[in-house]
């Protein structure tokens, strides 16, 4: 298995507020911010009036990035945290030979392109051994996915640190992670830090995102912010969710030598969700919803929250459940309600308010309520 960066590294330090979600989920409402220019939105019909709680209450990314991240229960904007990339890869025939520094048009790469992995690994092999830099990540990355050939990270750590050490940007990212990682290789932060930060500054996307990580790591107060800031910019313009993501909370909170945005960050929350990143996507459902950033859109809200509900995010599933409950940009449906709440509540997600609303349903609707459960997932 491909190491992920080890740890999802948190800014309470720096934002007490920020903290994890509990498995409890209150859904409390956003503080309405100051009045702002409507930015651009998808999914926005005409107008829609001011809302209270309720009663009770793609573009596709880059190849270079290699997947989405997972975290699904993570509070929205007014708990901030970026987290870090995944490193699962794409189809191998998405992939651009130049991530492996190597230049076009190659045997090894060709071969790995049409799926011949075994072809790829016997050609790239042996240049390998003669010390091509872009031959040894290619013999790294065929190893570490386990492509045509035995699964053996250990001997695609030992490829990654010889390209490393020639300067190709993907072998100094993937190698940093398997130093953070230490399952592999010997735990060396100092040296993942070096090799991470040189991706980063050749232009490496995740390594642009994960280095910011690293120095949120190092230092979550405002300094550290700034210095990881202009990192997850740029990974955030190279089209990177995770990033985008990031620097709506950098805006949405005035901080890491940001002023305060909202307009910025709801646009960088569309960016992100659009990408199906569904912690971006419950927070610019609860913006549209509150009209923080631009107009209040409750249908908006509501499509955005049921997509990220769809995905499987269980905090979406159940703040869903309220909307359904409160009628807000859409009709009014009790069973629907609860069946969302079931859904959530087997997934291990318990909120007092829902579990009142369900004790007040009646024995005939529990059970229509569960039967759409049953259909929901």
């Amino acid at each position: 298995m491909r190491p992920a960066l080890a740890v999802a590294f948190l800014l309470a330090a720096a934002f007490p507020a920020w903290a994890a979600e509990p498995a409890k989920d209150q859904a409390s409402p956003s503080t309405p911010a100051a009045p702002a220019q409507a930015a651009p939105e998808p999914l926005v019909p005409e107008a829609a009036p001011a809302v209270t709680e309720p009663p009770v209450g793609q573009q596709e990314p880059d190849a270079l990035r290699f997947g989405k991240p997972r975290i699904t229960i993570v509070k929205p904007i007014a708990n901030p945290l970026p987290q870090p990339a995944t490193t699962t890869e794409p189809p191998a025939d998405t992939v651009d030979p130049s991530r492996f520094g190597a230049r076009q048009p190659d045997a090894a790469y060709g071969a790995f392109q049409r799926g011949l992995y075994k072809t790829a690994y016997n050609l790239a092999l042996v240049r390998a051994r003669n010390g091509d830099p872009a031959a040894q990540t290619l013999v790294a990355e065929i190893l570490s996915r386990g492509l045509g050939v035995r699964l053996d990270p250990a001997e695609a750590a030992k490829w990654y640190q010889r390209a490393a050490e020639r300067g190709v940007p993907e072998a100094q990212f993937q190698y940093a992670l398997m130093l953070i990682d230490g399952t592999y290789v010997k735990k060396d932060r100092k040296e993942a830090h070096a090799l991470m930060q040189a991706a980063a500054e050749a232009g490496n996307t995740l390594a642009q995102f994960n280095f910011a990580q690293l120095l949120v790591e190092e230092d979550s107060g405002d300094a550290g912010l700034a210095r990881a800031a202009p990192y997850y910019e740029r990974a955030a313009e190279a089209g990177l969710p995770d990033a985008q993501y990031a620097m709506a909370q950098f805006y949405a909170n005035g901080v890491g030598g940001k002023a305060r945005d909202d307009v910025k960050a709801r646009k960088l929350l569309v960016e992100a969700a659009r990408q199906n990143y569904d912690t971006a996507q419950i927070d610019l459902a609860q913006w549209l919803i509150d009209g923080r950033g631009g107009k209040r859109d409750l249908k908006a809200g509501f499509q955005w929250m049921k997509l990220a509900a769809d995905g499987g995010n269980v905090a979406a599933q159940n703040r869903l459940a309220k909307l359904y409950w409160g009628g807000i940009g859409v009709e009014p449906d009790l069973t629907l309600a609860a069946a969302w709440y079931i859904v959530a509540r087997r997934a291990g997600l318990i909120d007092n308010q829902m579990e009142d609303f369900m004790g007040g349903l009646t024995e005939e609707e529990t059970r229509l309520a569960l039967q759409k459960a049953n259909r929901l997932r």
